[in-house]
């Protein structure tokens, strides 16, 4: 698609602040209106569309595709997200560790139990550690604290988490993600402990160091969009 707008702006509207094509409001790929609580994550949208050249290129919206998938699709069912990042909490990368013996779990351990050890003082609850694969459920007051947690959260917030906890495979690293101080980067590398453990051994080959660059990339990005959401 050839680029078809001169001027990008940011408009205060009911509700918030949206971004405008030579005059025009932006509406999300599902038909509604893309508005969007503060002034600085409606400028981070608009930089989006100053960005593009004159073929436009859709995989340079990441903020815009968070903010749509917002607003179309959390809003009008919270819970089906909700319940979609639950099912990372019972599966948390962060309690499914190498076996004592192995070199690995000295890692996992230096990296990892700092996080739920926080996480756990943050919302009083217990999570299950496991050595090996072999699937053990969490607590159930754990699962419903994180749900209570989770209801708590605007749709901008539930957004950034559903972009940031599968690429975790932790919804405990995603919600620290979230937290105003958050070391995104180091976050990262904590849930990537095991992939960074093997190519410390082995190597990195080009692709493998790529794939990791874009979904720390994508990390970063949801993070920030959650904060300017809040700002």
């Amino acid at each position: 698609m050839k680029r078809f707008w001169k001027e990008v702006a940011v408009e205060a509207t009911e509700g918030g602040f949206r971004v405008t094509l030579d005059g025009r409001p932006i509406r999300t790929q599902g038909g509604g209106a893309q508005v969007v609580p503060t002034l600085s994550l409606a400028e981070a949208l608009a930089e989006e569309w100053r960005g593009q050249g004159e073929e436009v290129d859709p995989a340079r919206f990441v903020l815009r595709d968070m903010a749509d998938f917002a607003i179309d699709q959390v809003r009008p069912d919270r819970a089906a997200t909700i319940a979609e990042l639950l099912g990372y909490a019972e599966t948390d990368t962060l309690c499914y560790r190498a076996d004592p013996e192995e070199h690995l779990y000295r890692r996992q351990l230096e990296l990892w139990e700092p996080l739920l050890a926080s996480a756990e003082a943050r919302w009083g609850v217990h999570f299950t550690r496991v050595s090996g694969i072999l699937h053990r459920p969490q607590p159930e007051a754990t699962i419903a604290r994180l749900q209570g947690v989770l209801e708590g959260l605007d749709e901008f917030s539930l957004a950034a988490l559903r972009t940031m906890t599968p690429i975790a495979a932790s919804l405990t690293v995603a919600l620290a993600a979230l937290e105003d101080s958050a070391d995104t980067q180091a976050l990262f590398a904590a849930a990537n402990c095991e992939q960074d453990w093997q190519a410390e051994l082995w190597g990195w080959d080009l692709e493998a160091e790529n794939a990791r660059a874009r979904r720390l990339s994508a990390f970063e990005a949801a993070a920030a969009f959650a904060r300017m959401a809040k700002a």
